[in-house]
């Protein structure tokens, strides 16, 4: 049988995911035990596990080096792969969301200038208002944006909004919901659906163990 191979994002999320797939036994004791190897592989459930960076989960899915991976709904947004999304894991759960000042007011008299990690994701959700943007892109700190008059409001993450209450800013519209969602390789789905559904099956039994 031609193991299956399943890419895992590095960090807490993949590793409870492992944890999850060694009790439904899909995976061994290795899979967990041995965290400096890159790949894994496993006997029991006939599975291959690796570990990478988040954002490039879905790279090695849409090209077909893993059959299944986990990545969160925010990159799926930004990176849009070919790929199908099988189900929400319930886990990671926060939201992308627009931000500013307190006292915020919109000038539309003059594109809005939006600081992001996602210009895809800030482009297409002013382009559906109609709303012309200068996207600044920034790799970190983005709350420090408006803060300095860089940009009037950010495109983030966000989770409980401690961070933008601590920094003076607001939250003042939701452009989704974000969460950890299982996708496949388009081919492996075709070819192998009957094994990534049984897995599926197995992962929505222990959701609550994933989250």
């Amino acid at each position: 049988m031609t193991q299956m191979s399943i890419a895992l994002p590095k960090g807490r999320l993949g590793e409870r995911v492992c944890a999850a797939l060694v009790r439904a036994g899909m995976a061994d004791l290795d899979a967990l035990q041995d965290s400096r190897r890159l790949i894994v592989s496993s006997e029991t459930g006939g599975c291959r596990l690796f570990w990478v960076k988040p954002s490039d989960v879905g790279v090695y899915v849409e090209r077909g080096a893993a059959d299944i991976g986990v990545v969160g709904k925010d990159i799926l947004l930004e990176t849009r792969p070919q790929v199908y999304e099988l189900m929400d894991l319930h886990t990671g759960v926060c939201r992308m969301a627009v931000a500013g000042k307190k006292d915020f007011s919109d000038d539309r008299s003059r594109p809005l200038r939006v600081a992001t990690k996602y210009p895809r994701i800030a482009s297409a959700y002013y382009a559906a208002q109609s709303r012309e943007i200068d996207v600044i892109r920034l790799g970190g700190s983005i709350e420090l944006a408006p803060l300095l008059d860089l940009s009037d409001v950010i495109v983030d993450i966000v989770e409980t909004g401690a961070t933008l209450r601590e920094n003076g800013l607001a939250e003042i519209t939701k452009i989704a919901d974000i969460s950890a969602r299982l996708i496949a390789n388009k081919a492996s789905y075709e070819f192998q659906r009957e094994r990534i559904d049984e897995i599926c099956a197995r992962l929505q039994e222990r959701t609550e163990e994933i989250s």
